[in-house]
C-alpha cells in the first residue's frame, strides 16, 4: 500500500477581448503541422523534482514547470503555478501569489486540484474554516521518481471531516512530461473506503478534478471555451457530457491554453463538467441532479468499506490554438495509455 511506501524525495497583458476571440477563433480547427500545438517533432524533456518544506517543485529540462503545495497551511493539495513550455503562466495567482488587479473568489480554486462537496456528508471542496468543512491531510511525504522523459508524484491524504474523525484516503499521483509546444500531467486518483466505513459520493456541482486559470482564460474577456462536441462558451457546456473541455486565451499577445481529458475507463464517461465562465474547469462525475436540473436524479455513488474508486485524467498545456481534431488525437492517445500506477 502507498502508505507503507512513503519516503521523502532526494502580469498577463489582457488584449481587447474582440481581438482575443477572433485570433483564437480564426487558429482553431488548424491542420497538423509545425505550426500547430503538439507537433510530431516534438522531444522529450528530463524531469526533475526537488523537496521543499511542505512543497515539491517540478522541473522540466532546466525550466522550472510547477510546484505540488501539500503543506499543514493548506487544506487540500494542489500544483500551482501552472506553466507553458515557453514560462507563461496560465493558472490564476490568487491566492497562492496574487497578481495586481485580478479577481479574488473562492479562495479554494489554486492552481490544479481535486475535491468534493460532499463525501460522507462532509464537504472536501470549500473551505470555510476548519471547524466546518473537511480537509485532505499529508499522510508522510510524497513519493517523487525522476525521469529522462517522466516522472512521477505521488502521495497519500486523509480525508479528515472538521470533527478530525478521518473517513477514507486519498491518494494522488501526477505524472509530468513534457514535448515541443505542450506539457502532459497524467493525474491519477484513488478514492479508498479504508476507516471502516462506506463513502457515499454525493451528488452536487461542486467537486471534482479542477483547474482555475489565469483572468485572460475568462470568457467575457475573450477565451475561447470548447468541448469534445464542438460546442462553445459555458452557456453550452457546463453541465453537459464530453470527453474533454480546452479552454484557450491569449496571454502577452500569444494563443495558449489548458485542456482536460476525462478517461474512457472513468465511472460514468464522459463525465460531465463544471466548465464556467470565469476560468473554473472541473470533471464531475457526480452532480447528476445539481447539472440538469431534474430533482428526480441522482448522481451520487456508494464506495463499499474496503474498496476503492479509480479516476484518471490528462492535462494538457498547450501554446498555439489546439484545435478540435488535435485534442481529439490527444483523447485517443490518453485513451490507449496504460495507468503509470504500479497496481
Amino acid at each position: 500500500m502507498l502508505l507503507d511506501a512513503m519516503r521523502p524525495v532526494r502580469r498577463l497583458s489582457i488584449p481587447p477581448v474582440l481581438a482575443t476571440a477572433a485570433l483564437l477563433l480564426g487558429c482553431q480547427g488548424s491542420p497538423s503541422g509545425s505550426g500547430e500545438a503538439g507537433s510530431s517533432s516534438a522531444r522529450p524533456y528530463a524531469v526533475t523534482f526537488e523537496q521543499g518544506e511542505g512543497q515539491v517543485r517540478v522541473s522540466l529540462g532546466d525550466d522550472p514547470f510547477t510546484t505540488f503545495h501539500y503543506g499543514e497551511q493548506w487544506d487540500k493539495p494542489f500544483l500551482h503555478p501552472i506553466r507553458t513550455p515557453s514560462g507563461s503562466e496560465v493558472s490564476r495567482g490568487y491566492p497562492v501569489d496574487p497578481r495586481e488587479g485580478e479577481e479574488e473568489d473562492h479562495e479554494w480554486h489554486r492552481g490544479i486540484w481535486w475535491g468534493h462537496g460532499d463525501i460522507g456528508g462532509h464537504d472536501f471542496w470549500r473551505e470555510l474554516g476548519r471547524d466546518k468543512t473537511g480537509r485532505l491531510v499529508a499522510v508522510g511525504e510524497p513519493v517523487a521518481i525522476d525521469g529522462d522523459e517522466t516522472g512521477t508524484l505521488e502521495a497519500l491524504f486523509a480525508l479528515r471531516a472538521a470533527s478530525g474523525e478521518v473517513i477514507g484516503h486519498v491518494s494522488q499521483l501526477y505524472a509530468f512530461a513534457r514535448a515541443g509546444d505542450t506539457v502532459r500531467i497524467d493525474v491519477e486518483l484513488r478514492m479508498l473506503a479504508d476507516a471502516g466505513q462506506d463513502l457515499l459520493i454525493g451528488d452536487t456541482e461542486d467537486g471534482g478534478f479542477a483547474m482555475r486559470l489565469a483572468d485572460a482564460f475568462r470568457q467575457d474577456r475573450g477565451a475561447v471555451l470548447l468541448n469534445s462536441q464542438r460546442s462553445r462558451d459555458t452557456e453550452n457546456i457546463w453541465g453537459q457530457e464530453a470527453q474533454w473541455v480546452d479552454y484557450s486565451a491569449v496571454v502577452g499577445g500569444v494563443p495558449v491554453g489548458a485542456t482536460i481529458l476525462d478517461h474512457p475507463a472513468n465511472l460514468r464517461h464522459p463525465s460531465r463538467w463544471h466548465a464556467r465562465g470565469y476560468s473554473l474547469c472541473s470533471a464531475n462525475p457526480f452532480g447528476l441532479r445539481d447539472f440538469t436540473g431534474d430533482r428526480s436524479a441522482d448522481g451520487s455513488y456508494l464506495l463499499p468499506s474496503g474498496q476503492l474508486l479509480d479516476l484518471r485524467y490528462r492535462v494538457i498545456v498547450h501554446e498555439g490554438v489546439a484545435g478540435p481534431r488535435e485534442i481529439d488525437r490527444w483523447f485517443t492517445e490518453f485513451a490507449a495509455t496504460p495507468p503509470h500506477r504500479v497496481p
